[in-house]
């Protein structure tokens, strides 16, 4: 948990709460989702939760799944969200965390979705369906 450790352990040292920016990854298309995640990070944020879009998101409200519509519309894949990782990776070391469905994680095999996203640069996964 290094880098996510670090930012809260920086921000409690501040003397702040940490501030954990999410975007859903690919809203609304992969250059412009780059482009806002740069700029969130640039900003100061803490923690960068990406949403990974799911064609499904039955735990989110309607603004996320709208985000996560008009993403996979644009050709948002998990591949290409991995890819917006690496690209976010050439300029910051922010912590990274997938907002994501189990089912994805799944999907693709645990070991190989997990092995994915760390190579990627993901410091952490948010399932939200993962049973107990």
């Amino acid at each position: 948990m290094g880098r996510i450790q670090d930012a809260f352990s920086r921000a409690g040292s501040e003397g702040r709460a940490a501030f954990i920016a999410y975007l859903c990854a690919g809203d609304p298309d992969f250059e412009t989702s780059l482009a806002a995640c740069r700029a969130v990070v640039d900003a100061g944020a803490d923690v960068l939760e990406l949403g990974v879009p799911f064609s499904d998101p039955l735990a989110d409200g309607l603004t996320n799944q709208l985000a996560a519509q008009r993403a996979l519309g644009s050709g948002m894949t998990s591949a290409r969200v991995f890819e917006l990782v690496r690209g976010i990776r050439k300029r910051s070391e922010v912590p990274i965390v997938f907002y994501t469905y189990f089912n994805l994680v799944f999907s693709n095999g645990v070991e190989a979705y997990v092995g994915a996203a760390k190579a990627a640069g993901v410091d952490g996964l948010l399932i939200l369906d993962l049973p107990p």
